[in-house]
């Protein structure tokens, strides 16, 4: 599946985004439309409370989480996960859990995961882009 312009950004590449990396700066200005999986929010909060400075980073991702588009996971998230799940255990890759929900995520509304992590490229009919510099 060719990337559509349509993407949904994994936690990597929104920490890359708080931080100001270029490369998702300008994925983002050429991205036709941009979703976050709430699964990433969950691990951004998770950073952020155990960060040194836990108020202000956790006020970032709600200011983050409250400018984006947000995908929640659903009843076809869920067949989606246990469909890739089965198919990955099958091939003998397995990934993450989050990482699974992720992808499903992403499967399920045809968008291209950008991510920085390697084992996506295991999920079969995921479109995957780096956003790297």
């Amino acid at each position: 599946m060719p990337p559509t312009g349509r993407v949904l950004l994994d936690t990597n590449i929104l920490i890359g985004l708080l931080a100001g990396d270029p490369a998702v700066l300008a994925g983002l200005r050429a991205a036709e439309a941009v979703y976050v999986p709430v699964i990433a929010l969950g691990e951004l909060y998770y950073g952020a409370r155990k960060s040194a400075r836990p108020a202000a980073n956790v006020e970032r991702v709600e200011a983050l989480a409250a400018a984006a588009a947000v995908l929640h996971c659903d009843g076809a998230t869920a067949a989606a996960y246990g469909e890739l799940k089965a198919a990955l255990r099958a091939q003998g890759t397995p990934i993450p859990e989050n990482d699974l929900w992720i992808a499903a995520l992403a499967r399920q509304h045809a968008l291209t995961l950008v991510t920085r992590d390697a084992h996506f490229a295991a999920v079969p009919g995921l479109a995957v882009e780096p956003w790297s510099g």
